[in-house]
């Protein structure tokens, strides 16, 4: 196993973890399993960066660039970057989706240390 997959995959689980600390619902939060795949897929593909914890701020995409992805490519693609899914929250609806780890082409270490409420 590539050392950076398994850094990504140590970093996954610690923000995974911290899914069911968030909230006092916190069975309407779950592990997006279609998302956790596709991530080591982009990994192991090498579409990774490496970038800087506090990174993020700059490298999310914008509310407008998430729309466009939804209008081009659909919720289902949208929902494999986002590491966990609101049970609480419609499909089609962009607060389903939390703990985003990429900004629709590579994986973002930073946006993995991003803390997200």
């Amino acid at each position: 196993m590539n050392r950076r997959i398994g850094l990504v995959g140590f970093i996954i689980c610690i923000q995974l973890a911290g899914v069911r600390a968030h909230g006092a619902d916190h069975h309407s939060v779950q592990v997006n399993t279609t998302a956790f795949a596709f991530a080591r897929e982009l990994i192991s593909q090498g579409r990774f960066l490496a970038d800087k914890k506090g990174a993020w701020g700059n490298d999310h995409p914008t509310r407008s660039q998430e729309s466009d992805f939804i209008r081009d490519h659909g919720f289902p693609e949208y929902a494999k970057w986002y590491l966990a899914i609101d049970e609480r929250h419609a499909h089609n609806n962009k607060t389903r989706y939390k703990f985003p780890f990429g900004d629709f082409r590579n994986v973002h270490r930073c946006g993995l240390l991003a803390v997200k409420a």
